[in-house]
């Protein structure tokens, strides 16, 4: 099945305190979302890249990428308001009815081919792949009187990107108005009564957000020797 990998890099970066958004942070000699497509590239150089950006970033990017020589092909597309419509945006230039297509945070650079193989493996089985990891610290609910209760972690998984899905059922789902209710694309996924099915993943495949995640990003991609590739 053809492969298709939409990533999705739409954040401001306040938390950062940085001048650009995080996902134009360098890590070593590229910024972070370069690190990010050469992940999928890697993993497989047939997959058709799809990049979602603001559209006031394309014109930036576009520099970035010929200050950086940086070759690899991919489509870039405008994002929407929401996460949602970003990804729907770039779910929609994809013509294809079949297939199977990641959707990924475009500021997670350091996921593994390893993940990004299985999810797509997951999907092609039975619909769906999504990366997860399970808790390692206790967990209280707190209820409405404030009151909190322990809670079982051995029952929860904390969820990564990417997710992946057979490209038809994913397309499908994303024809219904957003709702609130849709915390990420696996909840879009799941709201057609579809079951979601869980692929492992890796505590180091972050989201960054802070300064220190771009110093532990750092120290992963050197000791994986992927940090000047």
């Amino acid at each position: 099945m053809k492969r298709f990998a939409v990533i999705v890099a739409g954040g401001s970066g306040t938390r950062m305190g940085a001048p650009i958004a995080k996902q134009y942070l360098s890590i070593g000699e590229k910024p972070v979302l370069m690190h990010t497509l050469m992940r999928f590239y890697e993993t497989d150089t047939s997959i058709s890249i799809i990049l979602v950006l603001p559209p006031r970033d394309h014109d930036f990017w576009k520099k970035l990428c010929e200050e950086k020589g940086f070759l690899i092909e991919h489509k870039l597309v405008s994002g929407g308001e929401s996460r949602f419509q970003s990804v729907k945006n770039g779910l929609d230039v994809i013509s294809e009815a079949e297939g199977l297509v990641a959707i990924h945070d475009g500021v997670r650079p350091i996921v593994t081919q390893e993940i990004i193989e299985n999810s797509y493996q997951q999907a092609r089985k039975s619909g769906s792949g999504i990366v997860v990891v399970p808790l390692k610290d206790s967990i209280r609910k707190i209820e409405p009187d404030g009151v909190s209760k322990f809670e079982n972690r051995d029952l929860y998984r904390l969820v990564q990107t990417p997710q992946t899905f057979q490209l038809g059922k994913i397309k499908e789902a994303f024809k219904v108005e957003e709702s609130t209710a849709f915390t990420d694309d696996a909840t879009v996924y799941e709201y057609q009564g579809w079951p979601v099915s869980l692929v492992e993943g890796d505590p180091s495949n972050i989201k960054i957000t802070t300064p220190e995640d771009l110093d532990f990003a750092e120290y992963i991609l050197t000791k994986r020797k992927l940090f000047t590739e």
